[in-house]
Parts: C-alpha cells; structure tokens; sequence
C-alpha cells in the first residue's frame, strides 16, 4: 500500500510540473505577442528610453508660447530683427581669371576655433596675391596616427567641393598642386613662410608676393589661429566680405558630422522645447594663461600652475608664476564656473526644466564641475547623452586597430633556441625590470607623479593623438547645436592665449545668421561684484538681487555687442562681423513717430551699420500690438522670483526683500521688451 501511495503522489508531482512548464510557456508565447503588437505605440519613447541615457522631466507638460513670459526668455531681441545678413560683394568686384601669380599651399596648426579663422584669412591672402589657393592641409590631423585614411587633412572636417564651389567668383581653388610641384614641394624646393600671427596686408605683398611671382609656388605655415589682421584697411572692405562668404557660407562641415548634428538637434527639438546652449570655456590653457588655479583644488591646481610655468618659459606668458587666483577673477579675467551660470539663468527667470546644452569639447575638471548645474537643472544634456556610441564612431570612419591582437607565429630557429634555454639547466636568473610609470592623462582622476619630476609633460600616445584628432570633430557637432540655440551664453570667450575661442566663433556666426537670437554676453566682472554682494544667500536670493541680476543679463544683449566690437573684434573678425557683413531693414518702426525710435538709430550707430538692405529684403517686421505690450508691461516681479530655487524658504526666499515699485518694474520690462535697450 506505501508503495502505490508513492507512485501516485510522483505521478501528480509530474502532472503539476508538466501544467507548470505549459503555463509557462503560454505566458512566454503571450509577452511575445504582447511586444509583437504593442511595438508601434511605445516607438516614440526609445529615443529616451532605450537608446539614450537622456530622459527628459518636465514640470509642467504644456509650455505656452504666447504668453509674455515666454517671449522675455525665448523671444528675439525685437530692435535687432532689422539687422540681416549680407555678405554679397557691394562694389565693384571682379571674379578671379584664368592666370594667377602662383600657387599657395597652406598648412594650419591649431584647434578648431584655430583653424576656422586661419582657413578664412588664407582665402584673403590668395585673393589679395591673385594667387591659386590649394585646399588647406590641417596639420593636427594629417599627423594623427591610425586616422581613417577615407578623411585626411581638410576633407576629415570640411567638405571639400562646397568649399570649391562656393568661392568660385572669389578665389581659384584647387585640390592638390601639379605633378612637378607636388614633387618639388617633397623634396622642399619650394620657398616656405611661416607666416606672423595677425600680419599686415602689406607684409604680404612687400615679402611674399615677389617670392611667388618668381617660383610659382610658395608654401604659408599658419597657426596661433590667423595669418592676418582682424581690421583690414577701408579698401579692402570687400576682403572683409569675403572673410564672411567663406566663414558662413563656405566652411560646410562634412555630410557625416552634418548628419550627426541633425539627428542630435531633432532630438533635442522632440520635447517642443527650446533649449539653451552653455559653452563653460574652462579649459586648462585659459586658466593657466590667466592665472585661475585656485579655482580648483588638490593636482588640478598643480596642473594648472604646471602649464603656466611651461607657458612663461616659452614666453607666451608675461608674469609670476603665483597670481591671485581671487583678484583675476573679480577683474573678470577667469571663466564663469558652470554653477555662477547656473545660478544666473534661474536668477533670471528659467525653470529647472530648461534643457541646457553643454557644448565645446571637455571640460577641465571632469564632470564634476557641472555636478552643481545639473542640480539645479534636470535636463542637462551633451552630445554623448542624445547619440549612440555607432554614430560617434560612424563619423571617424574605419580606423586602424591600435591593439593587435594575433600575433605572427615564430620562425623555426627562435622555437629551436626557446628549447634549447629551456633545457640548459639551472643558472641565475637576473631580476625583471620594474614596471614602467604609469601615465595618467589630467582630466583622469590619479596622482601626477611626472609633474614633479620633469618640466615637459610625458609624449601623447597614439589613442591621444587620435582623440585630440576627434575632438574636432566633437566640437564641429557642437558648434552647428549653438548656432541653431534658441538661447546660448558663454562661461568664457578666451582661449589660452588670451584670444577669441569657440564661445566667440559661436556669438559671431549667430550675430551674422539670426542677430535677433537672445545671445548673453555677461561681463565676468560685473557678475564676479553681484555674486559676491550676495554669497550667503546665493541659493534663498531676495527681489532686489534678483532684479539686478535680470537687469545684467537683459543689457548685455546689447552691451555684449559693443564690448566684443572694441574686444574681440581687434583680435578675430568673426567674433563680430558687424557692420562689413550686415545691412539694416527699413521697416515699421522707423516709420512711427514715438520717442523710443531714438534708440534704433543710437543702435545702427553703435554698430556701425549705414547699409540699407536691397528691396527684396525689405520684409515688415511683426510688431507687438498695444495690447500685447500692456501685458508684458504688466508682468508681475514675482513671476521671476517665483521661478528660482523651489526649495528656497525662510527670510530670503520669494518676496522676502526689498520690492520694487510697479512703475520701475513697468520700465524693467519694457526694456526687455525692446530688446535690451540703454
């Protein structure tokens, strides 16, 4: 009897195993159907979900876009919608002929901002030689070692038969020198300048164009980012002109980088949101240059202080090696941290929903130094976190293994001797070498032990040879992402020479394309004297400071322009290509007669511009009705304060200080209205 109640108590465990197994597999086959059929209607959500580490929150899932607090921080700058771009030759100007003077072969040294503006002062130089101009070798990439051989030199950046074309009533271009001069070139016969970094029209033709002339050729070795000066002689405004048609129009990025930078901004556009572009310009050269270490802590202050010795030695650098970090700062000489500009944009009024766009290759310092931005903003974004590792890699093309990992079988006389020491018998075997230092690049976290033993820093290897390569190509991504901002502001706009950089490439492209984009140009000074008026309540501010921050930021979309025309404008032309490249619309305001149409002129005067655009530009521009103006004449204060910290209590919180009249505030907010007007 035992024995049958065994066998039967088996045969039910089988029978409840066999269901379980069926059940199992009708729940497998039924989640099958369910991804099957349901694939379509959660299709929008895998750019955020599965694909990209990006998922984006929003507080509030509707954004009106007609009210007035929309337009005062996405809105144009309504007086600079009159200024279009117009860099089509004004004067009499003649298309280059079929003999030239010679050939120039160029090659540039330098980075991307670098490299932008040499490439437009050697179509210049051409132009003003009468000479044929060889598309540009870019020295830091045709010298990178494992680069894909399918993009070498200009081709790796630039598309090459845009260039061409587009300069065909400018300049001849050609893409690679004849038979015998290439050869000549190889075997260096040819006459070769390096060329002084901002140089004369005159120096050009006094020295250089009597050597082309008798060789035929001649070989310019560009680099601190431009062989010619920024303010070129009144006659050679057409010069001036032309640097634009190269810039603007010209310079087209390869279709892949093209591509890549779409697919990013589509991504960035799917919310429906606008977005801010913030270029943090923190970049080891810059603090070095400007003596801003104590910005940092433990070895990256080491670092810093390590390339500003490198720099003085070199005489890049004129000072002591110790410089008051603190005093450079306040004197407006040092980058803006990433949590100074934090607190400024939500001291103006932006939500902690706003998506911010990182841009301009890496940060010094890593990410933690954006750990506070992306505390106070949810939605912090780069190009690693909206595209795919693929399409990164699509965009270097195919590169060669750096590690091998087959290794050549070896030949039968090293078998026969390896034998041979292995059975030689007992002997003293020597010590093995020790391990060799290991080599840490600065923006890893580790111990720098070379910083103190030698001068010059450890040979780049080939992977960073290759990287430093790439990185143009980051920023190459990044810089179309900018220009197409709806809002961008720079944490600095020097590079580490004390020159324009990526951030003034950026403001200048966007004053030529869409001067009426809300550009911020705040003056470090100023925020450095703001911030520091308030340091204990940064983060619980009171209505008064508020205020003044909205003021600062609300000015400098204008005051910005004149301070880069009388800044940056002497070292780099593109930084303001403004009035040579600009005309001024006729529209409805000039035409009313109320006292504010003063400032339009005082604008068209501090700009420069005199040129009236042709007819077929004279479009009306969409003027605010009085209603429309009341409203925004009636925003409320408390709008932007109640748009700071979330968090913030106690004294110092919304509407805890000093408030202003509704008369002043009217007046803050008709100035925003107008555009930032003084």
């Amino acid at each position: 009897m035992k024995g049958e109640k065994k066998m039967v108590l088996k045969s039910r465990m089988k029978w409840v195993g066999l269901v379980g197994l069926v059940l199992s597999a009708f729940s497998l086959f039924t989640h099958f159907l369910l991804a099957r059929y349901t694939g379509r209607s959660i299709s929008v959500y895998e750019p955020s979900i599965t694909i990209f580490q990006w998922r984006p929150i929003f507080d509030n899932a509707d954004l009106a876009r007609s009210g007035p607090m929309y337009r005062r921080l996405w809105g144009p700058v309504r007086h600079l919608e009159s200024l279009l771009p117009h860099a089509n030759p004004r004067r009499n100007y003649e298309a280059p002929g079929l003999q030239t003077n010679g050939f120039i072969f160029v090659r540039i040294l330098g980075g991307f901002h670098e490299i932008r503006n040499s490439i437009c002062d050697v179509v210049v130089v051409a132009r003003l030689l009468n000479a044929t101009l060889v598309i540009p070798e870019i020295q830091s990439t045709t010298s990178s070692k494992g680069i894909s051989s399918n993009f070498k030199s200009f081709a790796y950046l630039y598309n090459e038969d845009q260039f061409t074309a587009a300069l065909v009533k400018d300049v001849k271009v050609v893409k690679t020198l004849p038979k015998n001069l290439k050869t000549a070139r190889r075997k260096k016969e040819i006459p070769v300048f390096r060329v002084p970094h901002s140089a004369s029209p005159d120096f050009y033709l006094h020295n250089v164009l009597p050597v082309l002339k008798r060789h035929l050729v001649i070989e310019l070795v560009v680099s601190d980012g431009g062989c010619l000066q920024a303010i070129l002689p009144p006659h050679l405004e057409e010069h001036q002109r032309l640097r634009c048609r190269v810039a603007f129009h010209a310079l087209r990025f390869r279709h892949e980088v093209q591509e890549l930078a779409t697919k990013i901004l589509n991504r960035i556009r799917f919310s429906g949101r606008p977005y801010i572009a913030f270029y943090p310009g923190i970049t080891r050269d810059a603090l070095a240059y400007h003596g801003c270490s104590e910005l940092f802590q433990d070895v990256l202050t080491e670092l810093i202080q390590h390339r500003r010795s490198w720099m003085i030695k070199r005489g890049i650098v004129k000072g002591n090696l110790s410089i008051d970090s603190a005093k450079q700062r306040l004197n407006g000489l040092c980058p803006l941290m990433p949590e100074e500009v934090g607190i400024l944009l939500r001291a103006y009024g932006y939500s902690s929903d706003t998506i911010i766009y990182v841009s301009g290759g890496e940060v010094f310092g890593g990410q933690r130094v954006l750990i506070p931005l992306h505390a106070m903003f949810e939605n912090v974004v780069d190009r690693t976190s909206l595209s795919t590792i693929s399409e990164l890699n699509r965009i270097y093309g195919h590169e060669v293994s750096l590690v091998s990992t087959s290794q050549p079988a070896p030949p039968i006389e090293e078998e026969a001797k390896l034998e041979a020491w292995k059975t030689s018998g007992p002997r003293p075997r020597p010590l093995p070498p020790p391990p060799a230092r290991p080599k840490y690049p600065y923006n890893i976290e580790g111990w720098w032990g070379w910083v103190a033993e030698s001068d010059n820093e450890p040979e780049s290897t080939i992977m960073e040879l290759r990287i430093n390569a790439h990185k143009l190509l980051w920023e190459a991504v990044d810089y179309l992402i900018c220009i197409e901002a709806d809002v961008f502001i720079p944490g600095f706009d020097r590079d580490g020479r004390g020159r324009p950089n990526f951030a003034s490439l950026v403001t200048g492209h966007r004053l030529y394309q869409s001067a009426a984009s809300k550009t911020y140009r705040p003056d470090r000074k100023e925020v450095a004297k703001l911030l520091d008026e308030n340091r204990d309540h940064l983060y619980q501010a009171n209505q008064t400071w508020l205020t003044s921050i909205r003021k600062h930021l609300n000015k400098t979309l204008f005051d910005g322009l004149t301070e880069a025309s009388t800044k940056l404008k002497p070292l780099s032309f593109l930084s303001h290509p403004v009035p040579e490249c600009s005309c001024w619309r006729h529209d409805n305001l000039e035409e009313s007669t109320h006292g504010r149409d003063l400032s339009i002129h005082e604008l068209q005067a501090a700009l420069g511009i005199e040129y009236r655009c042709p007819s077929w530009m004279d479009n009306k521009v969409v003027s605010l009705s009085p209603k429309d103006k009341a409203t925004e004449e009636d925003l409320d204060e408390d709008i932007v304060s109640g748009m700071f910290f979330r968090h913030g209590n106690g004294d110092h919180g919304i509407g805890g200080g000093e408030t202003n009249t509704k008369e002043e505030t009217q007046m803050e907010d008709q100035e925003e209205l107008d555009g930032g007007e003084r």
